[in-house]
């Protein structure tokens, strides 16, 4: 349990309907885990900085045209599952000074993320990372130190060391450090989906992915992809890593994602949504949390990277990582812009996303609240989405 905090608002977001819809309604069976998804660590304050023309110039001074603070690390996966209406667990260690307050306040009571599983840490500063967005890319530094050990390390019985039931768990593999929670996390039934982060040693060694034993599905993107198979084309690196895998999927930036089932020997590949950046902070672990999203309520494949794909997009349109992130209302928008723009160039995305019918309400039907359990998740059900904010503890005239 978290104490001893001041209180600390969630930032205020634009007027928005709201962004109840459960995905999983469909699938939905008594008995089920309370917990759609399980997340652990490190949460980070992140500051960003955009419109800057180019990359910032040793000796000079560079003024960007906007700025934007928000919680990161693995907030930015945990909000974005969150705001696609799964009931998400996160365990991580805040700090107890103002950016972890506001980290915290953020989560919980701005996106009803589960924080039961979290603790603060007296004495020990929030990480921060600053993020400056150029030429359609990013450029990060960041500065924290390790968490201590929590009062329970793994020992098959205790989180964070290892989850509660849950149907999913999302995990980033860090080369050669093995995860015990993961093993147990599988053997309580659930499903795991992993992403890697880049592999500083430069070896690049398949053996360092070992946990993939546990996973059902990795979730690379193509340079990562290619240099742990040894191969100079990602859809050839997908077909490799589905020998490691049962699930592998392979993002390919502007153009799109490809996947290889390798229980079912089946392959899809979609292409990317154009639109203007203007922050991709945080746009692959949106990609991931629409693909699990579309997974766990078993939908085909080539729609799952099809909705990844436009939740990222989504999600690039706006400052920050976990902030920037769509609920079903930007979703729905979108999906009803394209239908009524009756021209050739919506034609394809008419028929790569035509199964969104199926999943969004009716025309006029609104978006309501997702039901699930917990004030926290019914409040932020009910608010409008959050959106990065320039000033953490700003408050406008009364």
């Amino acid at each position: 349990m978290n104490t001893g905090r001041r209180d600390v608002q969630p930032p205020a977001g634009p007027a928005t309907e709201p962004p109840g819809l459960d995905p999983l309604a469909a699938v939905r069976r008594a008995g089920d885990p309370p917990t759609d998804v399980y997340l652990t660590g490190t949460v980070f304050l992140d500051i960003i900085f955009t419109g800057l023309d180019s990359a910032p110039v040793r000796g000079t001074e560079s003024w960007a045209r906007g700025m934007g603070s928000s919680p990161g690390g693995v907030a930015n996966m945990a909000t974005a599952l969150a705001r696609l209406g799964l009931r998400t667990s996160l365990a991580a260690a805040f700090g107890d000074d103002m950016y972890g307050e506001y980290c915290w306040e953020a989560l919980e009571r701005g996106e009803g993320i589960d924080l039961e599983l979290s603790r603060t840490v007296p004495g020990w500063h929030s990480p921060v990372t600053v993020s400056m967005a150029y030429e359609g890319e990013r450029t990060m530094v960041s500065h924290g130190h390790e968490a201590p050990a929590p009062e329970h390390a793994f020992d098959g019985g205790h989180a964070p060391g290892c989850p509660p039931p849950t149907r999913a768990c999302v995990a980033s593999l860090v080369p050669g450090r093995r995860e015990g929670w993961l093993g147990c996390a599988a053997g309580r039934g659930s499903r795991i989906f992993a992403d890697v982060g880049w592999d500083d040693t430069g070896r690049w060694d398949p053996a360092d992915l070992a946990d993939l034993e546990h996973c059902e599905a990795f979730l690379p993107n193509a340079e990562e992809a290619m240099r742990y198979t040894r191969t100079d084309c990602p859809r050839a690196a997908a077909r490799k890593l589905a020998d490691l895998v049962p699930l592998a999927v392979v993002t390919l930036g502007s153009e799109g994602a490809c996947a290889v089932d390798a229980r079912t020997g089946e392959s899809a590949e979609v292409p990317a949504i154009v639109v203007e950046a203007l922050d991709p902070t945080g746009a692959g672990d949106v990609f991931v949390a629409g693909f699990v999203t579309g997974t766990l309520a078993d939908w085909p494949l080539a729609d799952r990277l099809s909705f990844a794909g436009l939740s990222a997009a989504l999600s690039v349109q706006e400052f920050g990582g976990s902030l920037s992130a769509p609920g079903w209302a930007e979703i729905a928008a979108w999906w009803r812009r394209v239908r009524a723009c009756d021209t050739g160039a919506t034609a394809g995305l008419r028929r790569q996303y035509g199964f969104l019918d199926a999943v969004l309400p009716a025309p006029g039907v609104s978006l309501g609240s997702t039901g699930a359990a917990g004030p926290a998740r019914a409040a932020a059900a009910a608010s409008p989405l959050a959106r990065a904010v320039p000033t953490i503890g700003f408050r406008p005239p009364a």
